[in-house]
């Protein structure tokens, strides 16, 4: 005779969601650890995997399993694509920048990765301003400002990872401010068609990438 216990579903749940969450944060963590152990090729060249592993959570997670949702899903990658392709070819945009090698496959020089980036940014970003009382055009403008902060600290190791580099080593202040007006207009959808969200799980995501990131501008900067 065999037993079997069989766990109430809340908890099966529970359980998914801190797996889930364990995995981004192991990942972030054992970069920060290698990276800094001087296993930098290694972790480095990885970075794509990361952002597989990340998209295929965000999409179980925050239960992108409706028509709705997986449009808008799209739809914010294939923005975030068109926006990076016209500020590569284009200096008007983001400033002078290209791309390295360590996003992985490119469409005419931009990561199909960059338009995942995008759409992952724009939902947890959009989940998390959701939580505040105010306003919709508040919330627009806290999603875009998350995403431009985030992006402020990615900018001191983008060019050290070889992900990208802009002309001069430093990233414009026309780069923010693009980033901010078009995250600005995403979220302004984001929030039109009322998508509700993971918050827990896009809080985690986002802050593992503020620490990772955080951690390598200090890093670099010393």
């Amino acid at each position: 005779m065999s037993l079997s216990i069989q766990l109430p579903r809340f908890m099966q749940k529970l359980d998914a969601k801190w797996l889930s969450i364990g995995t981004l944060w192991l990942f972030h963590i054992s970069a920060i650890i290698g990276i800094t152990a001087g296993y930098f090729e290694f972790f480095v060249t990885k970075t794509p995997l990361n952002l597989i592993i990340a998209i295929a959570l965000l999409v179980l997670n925050y239960k992108i399993n409706t028509l709705k949702t997986s449009l808008l899903l799209l739809t914010f990658f294939s923005a975030g694509m068109f926006v990076e392709w016209v500020g590569v070819h284009n200096d008007f945009l983001f400033g002078p920048y290209a791309y390295g090698d360590n996003l992985g496959w490119k469409l005419d020089g931009v990561p199909y990765l960059i338009g995942v980036n995008w759409a992952i940014l724009v939902f947890i970003t959009g989940a998390m301003a959701n939580t505040f009382k105010i306003n919709q055009w508040l919330k627009v403008f806290l999603g875009a400002f998350l995403m431009v902060f985030l992006d402020f600290m990615i900018e001191v190791a983008a060019p050290i990872f070889d992900f990208w580099a802009f002309d001069g080593g430093v990233a414009p202040l026309q780069n923010y401010i693009a980033w901010f007006a078009i995250a600005s207009v995403l979220h302004f959808i984001f929030q039109r068609m009322c998508v509700k969200g993971d918050t827990f799980f896009s809080v985690h995501l986002y802050v593992c990438q503020l620490v990772f990131f955080t951690y390598f501008a200090v890093y670099y900067t010393l």
